[in-house]
């Protein structure tokens, strides 16, 4: 094809023809009138969108500015603020400060945490798709309290996990307020800018995005708040500071609309369902009321929303598809196993596709009726005559017949049936649950599909487990290790925070029987492991009790419909399978939903679905997955696909849910082969001590060389130490724990003035003396006036390292130095002058002693020992997450003291077996 400027039109080989099949390959050609256009005159060339093929022509729209009228009207650059109360306080909004190029731009206060949200979208409309083409990027900027970021790069990278929890914590409820046909790409941007420590910014940024899309152009229904509901003692408190979460019994983050709830996701220990739907409803109360405000600010500085800008397939279409494949489409929806149903349902797909783009469509009606047909011509018994019949023109020697009168065929873009195709499969697997009160798989809408559980099938790991219900499979693995194997948390606030618990998630696209990328984890991933493993914390044990590190890894290897909550389930079998003691069993359900059953001849009222599908899940209003046991809840996560559900649904289905959960503990207990509940052999064992907090620097020695050279003796993993004096001791097996426990204890030791040690090893000579190993690990200055009765000039006249020596404590130095006497216990020694110093020539007193043989450390004779070599008291449990301020309290926090020091060292393997003191398992 040519263009010619000069005449303003385009050229093509062949004529310009318009076919009804819009993959015809003519070639097409479009004439552009008065081109190019006149200076200083108005634009009169024809309609960009006649660039556009003609299957695609509907899809395709221009962002357009408005008209200078509607700008005068409404000026969007000004500044404005607007404070709203929440809770006990107030949020301050702001707009028209920062941002002003963006499609709208918020930042939202609270105390001195400021969070700064953008929307922006695309001028030109994406390929349409089932999908809305929304992104959502959370970041929290380590400038906003003051701080760089620890690692080799300065700035900030990869989002965290728990910036990616929040980036679905606002994607979630924006979804249902967004209307279809919209395909313009809209991404929306939330940054932290300052942070105070006290107020958290994560119901914040749900808060602003909310505010900023209902600012933009994007066309959405309604707008959106979130909260954060706590509960302190027996009251419900509206975004709680950091500090009222420490003593909180319950985190629940709730967004929605001024009439109903789009997602709710919290974490409790055992709440029950009443007090959970209480808590739902203060939350709701608190959405309401800045949703009512912010439609004041909308109405003053929203721009118009861009509805002319959406394309939704022709309403026709959806009878077309129904009357093609509707009678197939019933049989597809009941074959009961899932592979060979997606399989039904893709070649019926395919057949649907052909006949409305390819073929083209031609009603049922119109094809009975037939077509009328004309005979071609008509002969009179005189040859010589012709009879031009009804519908011939007589054009000399050309006739031209009448055509049959044959209905056109219509024809779709493949999109459009798409789309239509999976809304109509939808209609129809709802209407089967409505009108004939099963399931796919036959299941009532309260039944639950069948569950298998099995433990021990990996014999070198520390726990496993197998869990299957129905179509979806968990193969959850625990690994046990000591605080080496935590993991760190980097947040804004300056203080590590280490996690002795978490629970990581894998969906490979095997489980659904599929081919797909494989590599970092999803952001689904991040969020479906952090479900689980919240709901599995509150049953832990605490770090005295059990002082290890547990890792649970659950990998999906079957997957149709709620994966996570088969994680739950899973993995509390496996912890138990580990020997881990448990406070109780939990599992977890997956709710569904139908809100509207009129549609379908119900009564109207919503059906609620036990342990739903994938396709439920699809094609339902709700997934709502709640994990506890039959006395309370323990983590729950709720997404809304429709407007939005009310306090009395969420009722409805809280109960049943606790219903299925008592079916599923009492198939859990049917486990076969069930868990071990005992260490593992394979498992490392760690063994607590406790020491006078002041002896701890004994054990770690100079630089830490003491506290290595144990794990290099001994054979040990690893030795930590924490400044009130607990020591863990981590180790393979029994002997090389029991040779450390001895050094220590020696280490450790309040040594008596007055002790006598037999046959005490000379390790170092010195000018001024000798260094005696009194006890394993423990030396003392002998000095030369005390080595002998008689005068020594030098020490290594009379005395060689390696020599063994009799020696008495004579004195113990502030410092916890000792001083030692071999002269004392001579027979011809003066016990009156035993502590008489022989002149050196050094006025100065003795170099301060430590383990590198320049110095010594206090100690005592083992009668004297008083370290302990027992558990410390168990303290209760409590769920540090909700705090990302506070640090857990096994770990130092203050490097320059080096009160921790781990290394790690090699060491054997024998059977593992409970030592004295050690942890109790169970």
């Amino acid at each position: 094809m040519l263009a010619n400027p000069s005449s303003g039109r385009l050229h093509c080989a062949k004529p310009f023809h318009f076919h009804p099949n819009p993959k015809s390959n003519e070639p097409k050609c479009f004439v552009f009138r008065n081109w190019p256009p006149r200076s200083k005159s108005k634009s009169k060339f024809c309609s960009l969108s006649l660039l556009v093929p003609r299957k695609n022509r509907k899809a395709f729209g221009i962002r357009a500015l408005t008209d200078a009228a509607g700008a005068a009207a409404v000026d969007v650059t000004q500044p404005y603020s607007v404070k709203i109360p929440v809770g006990d306080r107030h949020i301050l909004i702001e707009t028209g400060h920062i941002g002003r190029q963006a499609s709208a731009s918020v930042t939202v206060t609270d105390g001195e945490t400021i969070v700064y949200t953008s929307v922006c979208l695309a001028d030109t409309p994406s390929e349409p798709s089932d999908f809305f083409p929304l992104s959502v990027h959370y970041q929290e900027r380590f400038s906003a309290a003051g701080r760089t970021s620890g690692g080799f790069f300065k700035r900030e990278g990869r989002a965290k996990d728990h910036e990616v929890l929040i980036c679905r914590l606002i994607d979630r409820p924006l979804r249902p307020t967004m209307l279809n046909g919209f395909y313009h790409e809209t991404q929306i941007l939330s940054w932290v800018l300052s942070y105070d420590g006290l107020h958290s910014p994560d119901s914040l940024a749900v808060t602003a995005a909310g505010i900023a899309v209902a600012l933009s152009e994007v066309p959405n229904t309604k707008t959106i708040a979130g909260v954060r509901i706590g509960l302190v003692g027996d009251k419900f408190i509206v975004n709680p500071t950091t500090k009222e979460m420490e003593d909180s019994e319950l985190d629940l983050l709730l967004a929605g609309t001024d009439s109903a709830i789009l997602m709710i996701e919290g974490y409790c220990d055992f709440l029950p369902e009443e007090k959970l739907l209480q808590a739902i409803e203060v939350g709701q109360d608190a959405v309401r009321a800045i949703c009512n405000e912010v439609e004041a600010l909308v109405k003053k500085c929203g721009k118009p929303k861009m509805f002319d800008a959406i394309k939704l397939p022709p309403p026709e279409l959806y009878n077309h598809v129904e009357e093609i494949a509707g009678d197939e489409l019933v049989r597809a929806l009941q074959i009961t196993h899932k592979i060979p149903r997606r399989k039904a349902l893709l070649s019926l797909e395919g057949e649907v596709l052909t006949i409305l783009t390819e073929k083209g469509y031609v009603s049922k009606d119109t094809a009975l009726a037939g077509s009328e047909t004309v005979p071609d011509i008509f002969e009179d018994e005189d040859e010589d005559e012709e009879v031009i019949v009804d519908g011939e023109v007589d054009e000399g020697d050309v006739h031209i017949k009448p055509t049959s009168r044959k209905s056109t065929p219509l024809f779709f873009s493949e999109v459009d049936v798409k789309l239509v195709f999976k809304e109509v499969t939808s209609k129809f697997l709802r209407r089967r649950i409505v009108e004939g009160g099963r399931r796919s798989d036959g299941r009532t809408p309260e039944g639950i599909r069948p569950i298998n559980s099995r433990c021990g099938l990996l014999p070198r790991a520390h726990g496993s487990a197998l869990f299957t219900r129905g179509e979806t499979q968990s193969l959850a693995v625990v690994t046990l290790g000591d605080k080496q194997m935590a993991q760190r948390i980097d947040n804004l606030v300056g203080v590590d925070d280490w996690k002795r618990f978490y629970l990581q998630y894998t969906f490979p696209p095997s489980c659904v029987g599929e081919v797909g990328r494989n590599g970092a984890p999803s952001r689904r991933e991040i969020g479906h492991g952090m479900l689980a493993e919240r709901a599995l914390e509150p049953i832990l044990p605490c770090d005295d009790d059990f002082p290890y590190t547990i890792r649970v890894e659950s990998t999906i290897t079957e997957s149709n419909g709620s994966s996570s909550m088969a994680s739950v389930c899973g993995g509390c079998l496996a912890l138990q399978d580990a020997g881990v003691p448990i406070k109780c069993s939990i599992v977890g359900i997956a709710m569904g939903l139908v809100l509207d059953t009129k549609e379908f001849g119900g009564d109207g009222s919503p059906l609620i679905l036990s342990d739903i599908t994938g396709s439920e899940d699809a094609s339902g209003d709700m997934d709502f997955k709640v994990a506890g046991n039959e006395h309370g809840v323990t983590a729950f996560q709720m997404d809304i696909k429709v407007s939005g559900i009310t306090l009395s649904v969420m009722r409805k289905a809280l109960l049943q849910a606790k219903d299925g959960r008592k079916h599923i503990i009492a198939e859990l207990l049917k486990c076969s082969p069930p868990p071990s509940g005992r260490l593992s052999k394979y498992a490392p064992l760690i063994h607590i001590m406790k020491v006078k907090p002041e002896k701890v620097n004994l054990i770690i020695g100079s630089g830490g060389k003491k506290v290595k050279s144990i794990i290099e003796e001994t054979g040990v993993d690893a030795i930590d130490t924490q400044e009130d004096g607990i020591v863990k001791i981590t180790a393979r097996d029994l002997s090389s724990l029991e040779k450390s426990k001895a050094i220590i204890a020696n280490l450790t030791m309040v040594p008596t003035v007055g002790d006598i040690y037999r046959n005490c090893e000379i390790k170092t000579i010195a000018p001024y003396g000798v260094f005696v190993e009194i006890a394993p690990g423990r030396e003392g200055l002998c000095h030369i006036s005390e080595l002998s009765s008689d005068w020594l000039a030098k020490a290594e006249d009379a005395f060689k390292v390696g020599d063994h020596v009799d020696v008495k404590l004579i004195e113990v130095n502030e410092k916890g130095q000792l001083r030692l006497s071999r002269r004392a216990l001579l027979p011809d020694a003066d016990p009156e002058n035993a502590g008489v110093t022989q002149p050196t020539g050094d006025s100065k007193d003795v170099p301060s002693q430590t383990s590198d043989k320049n110095k010594v450390k206090g100690t005592s004779s083992p009668k004297n020992n008083s370290s302990e070599s027992t558990l410390l008291p168990q303290k209760k449990f409590i769920r540090r997450s909700v705090s990302p301020a506070k640090s857990r309290q096994n770990i130092n926090n203050d490097a320059t003291k080096k009160s921790s020091s781990r290394v790690a060292g090699s060491s054997s393997k024998d059977e593992n077996t409970l030592v004295n003191g050690g942890a109790n398992i169970g």
